[in-house]
């Protein structure tokens, strides 16, 4: 773009600028909470000691992360390369493809665009999903007696997806509250699986892995007090724009 510039954006206080890279790490952990359900994902695959679930599992979170990083990468470089500070506050690259090249674009490639990001939102859903559904299967298989039938439990899901997209459409602004809900989310990834660990292979007292994980546990919560406290000086000091069924 013309006048792109690649400079830091340099406002507020010192300490405003502390505050929001830790909002971000709240936000970056809030997006990538996916990373959670892998465990999840593994407890619903067939196990036994000849064949460990933790071996496909292994492999297909490797060509998974793979895919990512190959479709993540290139779109984030090249993103910053053509617009650097110019790109939207809100909406990210799409919003900047519609706010600077609407006018010089076909409507059929806008449209596509569009069309993806539809399609990955779909897709990311019903991974996310699958702790609930899950636990809605398992609840009627136990008081039903019987294994849930394909039709009920495409029931489940769609009326589970609309009581999410109610609440996004109802509640539009909560949004706002990535950073701060991410911090709270951030003991599942980085301190729960160490204590964990520790609870069930109860390593020698005062080993390597003991003090490791230990110390890995104890860092990821005061990561997150940390970020926590980010996410509320953020929130308290832009302020959040309440608006009920009025999504942006």
């Amino acid at each position: 773009m013309p006048g792109v510039s690649y400079n830091p954006v340099k406002m507020g206080t010192e300490i405003e600028k502390v505050f929001d890279v830790l909002n971000s790490l709240g936000i970056i952990a809030f997006a990538f909470r996916g990373h959670n359900l892998i465990l999840e994902i593994q407890a619903t695959m067939p196990s036994d000691e000849k064949h460990p679930s933790h071996v496909p599992m292994w492999r297909g979170v490797k060509v998974a992360y793979a895919i990512i990083a190959m479709c993540l990468f290139p779109l984030a470089i090249g993103g910053y390369w053509a617009y650097g500070q110019m790109i939207p506050e809100n909406g990210g690259m799409l919003a900047a493809v519609y706010e600077f090249h609407a006018q010089s674009t076909s409507q059929f490639i806008l449209g596509l665009m569009s069309l993806f990001v539809i399609i990955n939102a779909v897709s990311s859903f019903q991974i996310y999903g699958m702790p609930m559904f899950d636990d809605m299967e398992s609840k009627y298989t136990v008081r039903a007696k019987k294994p849930c039938t394909w039709w009920l439990r495409a029931i489940m899901r769609a009326m589970f997806g609309f009581g999410c997209f109610f609440v996004a459409v109802a509640i539009p602004f909560l949004g706002s509250l990535a950073g701060l809900i991410g911090g709270i989310a951030l003991p599942v990834t980085l301190a729960y699986p160490c204590f964990m660990w520790l609870k069930i292979k109860k390593p020698k007292v005062y080993s390597s892995m003991w003090w490791l994980n230990w110390g890995l546990g104890v860092f990821g919560l005061a990561l997150t007090g940390v970020v926590i406290a980010a996410g509320v000086y953020v929130v308290i000091d832009t302020g959040i724009q309440v608006s009920f069924f009025k999504p942006h």
